[in-house]
């Protein structure tokens, strides 16, 4: 390693090295564990198994996001599905006297 005066170098080189160190350092972690999975892999064939036959790793079913139930009266591409916080938005028609009926998709 080159031996540099760490002391000499101006915030801004400083702010670059640390990002520069924190990429050099994910990088390695991930070739060592891509290496690591690889032999892994390799041993887990050897046997007649796949890795993920071996760790038992089940895949979660995700949540479709909830249907929209209301549109924006003036803007219909936005909306609300009606559950968790009501928007502004919402809450502003609500007071000027509309009914929440009058904004339901349609």
């Amino acid at each position: 390693m080159s031996d540099f005066n760490i002391n000499a170098l101006s915030l801004k080189d400083l702010k670059q090295l640390q990002k520069d160190v924190a990429k050099a350092i994910s990088g390695f972690e991930d070739r060592q564990k891509a290496e690591a999975r690889a032999k892994l892999e390799a041993h887990a064939r050897e046997l007649g198994f796949s890795l993920s036959d071996l760790a038992g790793v089940e895949v979660k079913a995700t949540r479709k996001p909830a249907a929209a139930k209301y549109q924006h009266p003036e803007n219909p591409s936005v909306t609300w599905s009606g559950r968790g916080r009501r928007p502004l938005w919402f809450t502003e028609a609500i007071a000027a006297g509309r009914k929440a009926e009058d904004l339901v998709v349609g």
